[in-house]
């Protein structure tokens, strides 16, 4: 699994949440679940989300707003670049994925990991352009088995942090200390989707579970670098698995 946010469907569309859902919204909870409005919880019930779903777009586009505002500059965004440093030959299944080696009709051509120098030219352009975060992505499955690859990556971090950039990779799964030596060496960030619904995730992949996916968001906490996860729309899900993708990534 690498780059799925991007590489997905012409008719899919990038569902990109943060860790906690907040929301104006004040859903009925029981005593100990009173928060004020744009308070960030975990501890969201599915229900909750429901009501959250269920409300008309114009006025949840009206409460999202007055949340953002809660905590962010309204008049700002982050610019980031992304670059590709892995193309191709992944293992993983994910049906929606031209980077995956098992889909015979996808004409990507499977690349090796590229040198460090080309990936300092690009985040110095990068930088040049306004950008302040620089991320970074390999098709594979992960790790494992990839001692010197993961070293470059490594030097990678290490040389794009020390220009004074944000830095985040997606590599795939990650074991407690991998996602350590990246946090070691100045990851700020780590992409990892969910994808969809626990329910729903095996019609679109079956090569790796939605517990395994877990486990890296996990070892990713642990490690103290920041999460960035989501999901795909557009794959065959029905209403309730959005909802369920977004309760999973909310709590």
């Amino acid at each position: 699994m690498s780059l799925s946010t991007l590489r997905s469907t012409a008719t899919a569309t990038t569902l990109r949440l943060t860790r906690g859902l907040a929301t104006a919204v004040e859903a009925p909870r029981a005593k100990s679940r009173q928060s004020t409005p744009g308070t960030v919880r975990s501890n969201w019930l599915r229900p909750e989300v429901q009501k959250v779903w269920d409300t008309p777009l114009m006025e949840l586009v009206f409460q999202a707003a007055q949340v953002h505002r809660m905590h962010h500059d309204p008049e700002r965004i982050q610019l980031c670049t992304l670059m590709n440093i892995k193309t191709g030959g992944c293992l993983e299944d994910c049906s929606y994925c031209s980077q995956s080696s098992k889909h015979t009709a996808s004409p990507t051509k499977a690349t090796p990991l590229v040198q460090l120098d080309p990936v300092l030219v690009a985040a110095r352009e990068a930088k040049a352009n306004g950008s302040t975060r620089f991320c970074m992505g390999a098709a594979w499955r992960g790790l494992e088995g990839r001692k010197r690859g993961f070293e470059r990556i490594l030097e990678m971090v290490r040389e794009v942090r020390g220009m004074g950039m944000e830095v985040c990779t997606t590599l795939g799964m990650l074991t407690p200390d991998q996602a350590r030596q990246l946090k070691n060496a100045g990851l700020s960030a780590y992409n990892h989707n969910l994808d969809t619904s626990r329910e729903f995730y095996p019609s679109v992949i079956t090569t790796r579970s939605y517990d395994d996916r877990l486990a890296t968001l996990q070892a990713v906490r642990d490690a103290g670098i920041s999460v960035c996860s989501g999901g795909i729309l557009g794959l065959g899900e029905q209403d309730e698995d959005r909802v369920g993708l977004i309760w999973e990534v909310a709590r």
